[in-house]
């Protein structure tokens, strides 16, 4: 035998795609079984993982053809300055990716359309698989178009296309649950100091939280919600108002972290005893402002690491031939501190 008769005859390493004929899966299928990833039906999963052991397929051959044909990287595009939202979105999308096995690419447009384009034009010469695209604010955003030739999916401000795929949290349901909070801790005097009434977060919000007052039998404290800048100094003016109009207020929604921090400052001032006297809560769970607050701030957390791995799976659909069309709300949760619960 000759040398060259002796290397035909070495057996290849058994490859994903060899593992995906054998299981009548796709490639992209195939990866998600193996990696534990969702939406993967158990019987789906056995089989792949069957076949994996039939021809000897192991992980480290996984990592080097988790979706063969492709790049493995997808590009993060964001407009979020301070990266508040894109960070933990980003973080949640390498999740789902899978640690090693594909790389994302972050890229900071500053808000700025033409920065944008040159970043979408400078990852699609990168030729990544896929793009997640995450706005600033929860208000919908401009697509970046139809014929993209690879799948894109928006991450907390929807694309104005519905035939987009976007993740957004449900800031209604949010509105609603920080109400249905305070209810239920014996609160019935409750105002809602917000925002800028231009920004969906806040009219959802304000939405959300109208519609669980009536639901509990009460009123808005006020009759009104205070609309005004996402800011302390706002928080602090509007508080100032809401005590000297509504005798008995025993509570106070805030659009924000950061109102909240604000409304807090003067509750203190004026010897308002939180939370015996009013209860405090917030949205987002901005750790810097909660766990600095005294007392600890009770905040609405946006789920935003669950979003950046719905999006990342989205992306996955996308790849793997079926892509998902409209708009998608993910549900929050409640974060309780001390300034709505005795001991918290």
């Amino acid at each position: 035998m000759s040398e060259n008769d002796g290397m035909a005859a070495r057996p290849r390493n058994a490859t994903l795609r060899d593992v995906a004929v054998l299981a009548g899966v796709s490639i992209a299928t195939a990866s998600k079984a193996l990696n534990g990833r969702a939406n993967v039906r158990a019987e789906t999963r056995l089989r792949v993982i069957e076949a994996a052991e039939r021809i000897s397929f192991t992980p480290n051959t996984l990592a080097q053809a988790i979706l063969a044909g492709q790049t493995g990287t997808v590009g993060l595009l964001t407009n979020d300055l301070d990266g508040r939202f894109s960070l933990p979105i980003l973080m949640g999308a390498e999740d789902a990716f899978g640690a090693g096995k594909v790389s994302v690419f972050l890229c900071d447009a500053r808000g700025d359309a033409i920065r944008e384009k040159y970043h979408l034009k400078a990852l699609l010469g990168r030729r990544v698989d896929g793009l997640i695209v995450v706005g600033s604010n929860t208000d919908p955003r401009e697509s970046l178009g139809p014929d993209l030739p690879v799948p894109a999916v928006y991450a907390y401000a929807p694309s104005t296309d519905e035939r987009d795929c976007s993740v957004v949290p449900d800031n209604v349901h949010a509105g609603a649950m920080a109400v249905e909070h305070l209810v239920a801790t014996g609160r019935r005097t409750i105002g809602h100091i917000s925002g800028d009434v231009r920004y969906a977060a806040a009219r959802d919000r304000a939405t959300g939280a109208l519609s669980a007052l009536e639901a509990a039998g009460l009123e808005l404290a006020g009759g009104q919600v205070w609309y005004g800048s996402w800011s302390e100094s706002w928080g602090r003016a509007a508080t100032h108002t809401l005590l000297d109009q509504v005798p008995g207020l025993d509570a106070i929604v805030c659009g924000s972290d950061q109102i909240a921090r604000g409304t807090l400052d003067i509750l203190r001032d004026r010897g308002v005893n939180v939370p015996t006297q009013v209860a405090v809560i917030g949205f987002d769970n901005w750790n810097v402002l909660t766990s600095g607050a005294r007392p600890q701030l009770t905040s609405i957390d946006m789920n935003f690491e669950m979003l950046g791995r719905c999006a990342a799976q989205r992306v996955f659909d996308a790849i793997d031939g079926k892509p998902i069309a409209g708009i998608e709300t993910m549900p929050c949760r409640l974060v309780v501190h001390g300034s709505t619960a005795l001991g918290a």
